[in-house]
């Protein structure tokens, strides 16, 4: 694969990148026009929080499986599985527009990202010749979902606006037909053939790897820093008599600083060392999440979420590329299909821990509590 390399990153990856947003594109627009027919419906907030978490725990059952699809079957075998089923969903809740064909809709589109991703994943990591190549290959990686969750809503939003609902369910249940269209133009080529007699061991198995350990315990943290943000930024700016859009315009700010900073990681993608750039990325994220609650109006949780974004939007790259160096080439498979197990996990079980502790002590809490573990993580990072 090594000698090839060079040419499929000139070519396979960019349709690689294409894939990855159509098939996320079909899932954000699904949540955007799933979360609006709810609300039209009068089913009330209660049931837009119920829609959204399925789009995660479909990938906490999928997840490991996807991983050992991928490294049996390589790329297109666990893209086509996610095409199928983000289709699925798709048309479903097109074509059934009721509350439990939405529902199911949701789980369907939330676990084909998962499916899908985990094998682009590994096929970007097969692409790459050095470390350099690795981070600055995953920050594109990273980048796709980014793209996609800015401009899906718009589109929805213009679809339902001015043609409907259906419109955009409609536009949903293309995009997975224009993503395999996409896959189509990404080289072919197969993982070694295994022996009869190869039994594959556990994705579990790969925690008796002290570095593989570290690194998941690291992400972990890391990926409920997204979600304590996500869920603290609307609380505290309702409490300070924050408008809608103000807040929105704090959380956009959040993303944008994670966008701008992968983009500066493909540009100096060979000056960074991973661990000194995470455990960094850590620091700043702690600090901003101890002042978070004292910052000064919307002008100052825009500047805090724009250092959260810095920070936190660093690091996924950081990891997966880290995860292709730490694991054996025949299980990165697993490997990341564990890590999309626990970030989904997380993504689940955190916002109602979020809100249980907000309820229970102060609005802040919950980045006070990501303060604290991450100062635990990053001893975890200094011995990577």
């Amino acid at each position: 694969m090594s000698d090839i390399a060079p040419r499929h990153l000139r070519r396979a990856f960019p349709w690689l990148i294409a894939t990855l947003i159509c098939v996320h594109a079909c899932m954000a627009v699904t949540r955007v026009t799933a979360s609006l027919w709810v609300l039209n419906h009068g089913y009330g907030e209660a049931s837009v929080g119920l829609l959204l978490s399925l789009f995660a725990v479909a990938p906490i059952g999928l997840s490991l499986w996807a991983g050992r699809l991928a490294d049996a079957h390589g790329f297109h075998r666990p893209v086509g599985f996610g095409v199928l089923l983000a289709g699925f969903g798709a048309l479903l809740a097109l074509a059934v527009q009721q509350l439990w064909a939405i529902a199911l809709g949701c789980l369907a589109c939330g676990g084909a990202v998962a499916v899908a991703a985990v094998a682009m994943q590994r096929e970007a990591g097969l692409m790459a010749q050095e470390p350099g190549e690795l981070k600055r290959i995953f920050s594109w990686v990273a980048l796709g979902p980014a793209l996609s969750n800015a401009l899906a809503p718009i589109i929805a939003g213009l679809l339902i606006d001015h043609v409907g609902m259906t419109a955009s369910f409609a536009f949903a249940a293309l995009l997975p037909l224009l993503a395999w269209t996409l896959a189509q133009k990404v080289p072919r080529h197969l993982p070694e053939p295994r022996s009869k007699s190869f039994r594959e061991p556990p994705a579990w198995d790969l925690f008796r790897l002290p570095a593989f350990r570290r690194l998941m315990g690291v992400n972990l943290v890391m990926s409920a820093c997204w979600d304590a943000h996500s869920f603290v930024v609307p609380v505290v700016g309702h409490s300070r008599g924050l408008s809608a859009s103000s807040i929105g315009i704090v959380l956009g700010s959040f993303a944008i600083a994670a966008t701008c900073v992968r983009l500066a990681i493909v540009r100096f993608a060979d000056d960074l060392d991973e661990v000194k750039a995470m455990r960094t990325a850590m620091v700043v994220a702690m600090l901003t999440f101890l002042a978070y609650a004292w910052l000064p109006g919307t002008a100052g949780l825009l500047c805090g979420s724009a250092l959260l974004g810095v920070a936190l939007g660093s690091v996924q790259p950081m990891i997966l590329s880290m995860l292709h160096r730490v694991t054996p080439p025949e299980r990165h498979g697993q490997a990341l299909g564990l890590r999309m197990l626990f970030v989904n996990s997380a993504t689940v079980a955190m916002p109602a821990g979020f809100g249980m502790l907000a309820a229970a002590t102060a609005l802040a809490a919950p980045m006070w509590l990501m303060a604290s573990l991450l100062v635990l993580a990053h001893a975890q990072a200094r011995r990577l």
